[in-house]
This record gives C-alpha cells, sequence and structure tokens, in this order.
C-alpha cells in the first residue's frame, strides 16, 4: 500500500522562528542546520518529530515521515449563545423591538383599505376595523408559533432565522444591552 501524502502539515524547526507548511503533494523544504529538531503537526494526525543528525555530510538530506492518524470521536455537543435557557429567555423578554416607519406606514394603510372595504359593505367602518383589529392581533400572537400543513411543528418565530440571530450578535457586540 502506497503511504498517503500529507498536505498542508506545519513544519517548525524547535527553538527558532522558522516554519513551512508542507505542499499539496507532502513534500516541503526548509533550511536547518545539523542538530536542529523539526515539529510535524497536521490536524488528525499525532505530532512528529524529527531530529537532524549532527554528523550529516552534503548539502540536502531527504527523509520521509510517517505520520499517524490520531482520530478522537466526540460526543455531540449543542451550543446556545448563552449558558443557560433561562439567559435567553430574560434576554429576549428585555428586547426591546422597534416600531419602523415602514412598519407605520404599513399598518395605515391597511387601516385605510379596511374602511373602504367596510363603506363599500354598508358596514360600520369602526365596528368592522375592530373585529378585523382583533383578528389580525390573534394572527399576529400565533404567527410563527406553528408553521406546515397541520402545524403541528412548532417554531419560535424569528429564533429560526440565521439572519435575525445574526442582527441580535451584531447589537450584543454593539452594546445595545449594556444597562446605563
Amino acid at each position: 500500500m502506497e503511504p498517503q501524502r500529507v498536505p498542508n502539515a506545519l513544519v517548525t524547526v524547535v527553538g527558532k522562528k522558522r516554519s513551512t507548511l508542507s505542499a499539496g503533494d507532502g513534500f516541503f523544504s526548509l533550511a536547518l542546520e545539523p542538530g536542529d529538531t523539526l515539529r510535524i503537526t497536521r490536524l488528525g494526525f499525532k505530532p512528529e518529530r524529527l531530529w537532524i543528525s549532527d554528523t550529516l555530510k552534503g548539502s540536502s538530506y531527504l527523509v520521509q515521515v510517517a505520520m499517524n492518524w490520531d482520530t478522537t470521536h466526540l460526543d455531540a455537543v449543542t451550543l446556545y449563545p448563552w449558558p443557560r435557557p433561562e439567559n435567553l429567555q430574560r434576554e429576549l423578554l428585555a428586547m426591546d423591538v422597534k416600531t419602523t416607519e415602514q412598519d407605520l406606514a404599513l399598518r395605515n394603510l391597511a387601516l385605510q383599505q379596511l374602511k373602504d372595504q367596510a363603506a363599500a359593505m354598508g358596514a360600520d367602518a369602526d365596528e368592522f376595523a375592530g373585529i378585523i383589529m382583533r383578528a389580525q392581533a390573534a394572527q399576529a400572537a400565533d404567527y410563527g408559533r406553528y408553521y406546515g400543513a397541520n402545524g403541528a411543528s412548532a417554531v419560535l418565530g424569528r429564533l429560526s432565522n440565521p439572519f435575525a440571530w445574526a442582527q441580535l450578535f451584531e447589537s450584543i457586540k454593539r452594546g445595545d444591552f449594556k444597562r446605563k
């Protein structure tokens, strides 16, 4: 069986500030002195050391270094942005979600459209708008909790949106939640 080449292995001279990476075919070249020690590391392999004999003669030295696989199986880990779920709940409840001008404009347009439809139906616009507003409020409260054909899959709305998470982390970095 032919040995496997190890690309991108880090080759460092122990005690000196010199290093290189092995090429795609596993080969590397490095200027050394007799008595130097090389340390060869690569993710997924056990580190290896190679001592350059101080009795070598000549201007080049070719050696093949065998690296052994280093496999470690870890248990699955669930990562949370906070140490405990209670912290997440506290932070979510403390969030101040701003209403944008576009949100206000869309709400006002929807109200005017409801009033126009109620007038066309011959109903009292304020009464009809109240009924629709209560229905929309109930729908908004339930929005994002369930999805799918039968509503059996619970989703926590914006919490399942990776872009919302990115916005949350950016606001934390900016310090938007720091107490003043």
